[in-house]
């Protein structure tokens, strides 16, 4: 089933190569019964899953390089099952956010891209090499230039898809000779080989810090996070939504499998630098989304901020922490896709992000305003959502290992308040602007379908938290 799962993607792209280009209903028909297929598929996986064993599970093995005993190993735990599930919840939303477009050559190409990129996500999430882990990491690059520089909405797409093609490319560099160092000094690159090895301490920092180099930039961390909101205020909305939802959590993934296992002192030793740059991050991250005029930046900044608490979880080396980070990540890759869905809307009826043009959108908009509140409400962590959880569990992980840190990391939770209420009242409150928001009509049907999964996943997790930790369970006890 594991590797049906990874496959079916790929199944789709070779039966799009015998459609038409001119028939988009048909291309899009397959595409959307492609991603449905394999969400189904993982639902499967999922329900065969057992979350009380300590091992990998659906274990595959596939040469490739035959003189070199070099294997594709394919298994999940808990961590890629939810990634596994969260992408592929995705991917069937980013096709029906196209649905309306006709042009013929657009669609077969949006429609490749799409599928390719969840062929690699997909593989990513249960490859268990290193090297085969690096080369799907930056081939996901690959589709999202397209889609960031082909189908993005302003003129400046090219420059922010360079940004993204060469931030995560160049920091990736370092990783990529840390992994032929391993690949020289132990014959292997097999992870589950690599756990049972003892590198020296010297060997252990240096590799520590070549991952920190690409899953930092990737996450991204602070410094690290120029290419981010370039990327999502010109790429189309389900280029956002995957940027948002997925992407940024490859970052938090390669941190939690392999950073945090194979060098478990480096770990803890760079926990104060890891500390410092999430900190300053999430302040400096919440503080600039306050001044920020364009919908789609408020949302991306808030994600860098989102972001370092998620690696202040998982460097504070607790249970709590770790279980906080995988479930804030699972609820920001929910909670941010939809708001970014919601910008798309509004920018669709009107073609501008800029915030000063809306006003008063509850009264025309009453669904999308719903809609928009509980997913903003989501954004700032408000109990019973799914955000919540894993916030709260994040700073009671971290509060043992340094109060101070938890303290600053608490402290964004009230910013985060601020920007998120601005933002709510800004758009749906107010008086009309006659000139820009009156003639906006509300949610249509396929929109209220798009918008309704999410809605019912924020509160599903944030009501009842077991429905994620039935799944990572495994994984934290393994850790």
């Amino acid at each position: 089933m594991l590797l049906l799962l990874c496959v079916s993607p790929l199944m789709g792209c070779f039966l799009l190569f015998f459609i038409d280009k001119a028939n988009t209903k048909t291309i899009k028909n397959l595409t959307l019964l492609t991603t449905l297929i394999t969400f189904d598929i993982s639902i499967v996986v999922a329900l065969c899953f057992n979350p009380f064993a300590l091992n990998f599970q659906m274990l595959q093995e596939l040469n490739w390089l035959l003189f070199n005993n070099n294997q594709i190993i394919l298994a999940v735990d808990g961590l890629s099952i939810t990634m596994i599930l969260l992408t592929t919840f995705l991917m069937p939303i980013c096709i029906l956010l196209f649905w309306a477009n006709s042009q013929s050559n657009s669609v077969w190409g949006y429609c490749f891209a799409f599928l390719t990129l969840e062929f690699i996500l997909l593989t990513v999430f249960s490859s268990l090499d290193l090297l085969i882990f690096y080369i799907l990491f930056e081939a996901v690059l690959i589709p999202m230039y397209f889609i960031v520089g082909f189908y993005g909405s302003r003129q400046r797409k090219i420059r922010a898809a360079y940004m993204l093609f060469l931030y995560t490319l160049v920091s990736s560099i370092l990783m990529f000779i840390s992994i032929l160092f391993i690949y020289l000094k132990t014959g292997s690159t097999n992870y589950l080989l690599l756990r049972q090895y003892e590198f020296d301490l010297y060997t252990e920092y240096c590799c520590w810090l070549a991952f920190f180099s690409s899953f930092a930039v990737k996450m991204p961390l602070m410094p690290f996070h120029i290419w981010l909101p370039e990327a999502h205020c010109e790429a189309p909305t389900a280029g956002s939504v995957l940027l948002a939802g997925i992407l940024l959590k490859l970052g938090g993934y390669g941190f939690l499998r392999y950073s945090i296992t194979l060098f478990t002192t480096a770990s803890a030793y760079f926990v104060p630098l890891i500390f410092i740059l999430s900190v300053f991050g999430v302040l400096y991250a919440s503080l600039t989304t306050l001044q920020q005029v364009d919908l789609k930046k408020i949302v991306a900044y808030s994600s860098v901020g989102h972001m370092g608490l998620v690696t202040i979880g998982i460097f504070s080396l607790t249970i709590q922490g770790i279980a906080g980070s995988i479930v804030l990540m699972l609820a920001h890759g929910i909670s941010s896709s939809a708001l970014f869905i919601c910008i798309g809307f509004l920018y669709e009826r009107y073609k501008t992000r800029i915030i000063k043009y809306y006003s008063g959108i509850m009264n025309t908009m009453p669904l999308f305003s719903i809609c928009f509140i509980v997913f903003n409400m989501a954004n700032l962590g408000l109990p019973l959502t799914s955000n919540f959880i894993g916030e709260f569990l994040v700073i009671t992980g971290c509060f043992p290992v340094n109060n101070w840190v938890a303290l600053l990391a608490g402290t964004s939770m009230v910013i985060s308040a601020g920007y998120s209420l601005w933002l709510c009242n800004r758009v749906l409150f107010g008086n009309f602007k006659y000139y820009s928001v009156i003639f906006m009509k509300d949610l249509t049907r396929l929109e209220s379908f798009i918008l309704l999964p999410f809605v019912i996943l924020t509160f599903i997790i944030g009501l009842y938290p077991e429905f994620v930790f039935v799944f990572i369970r495994s994984y934290l006890l393994n850790f």
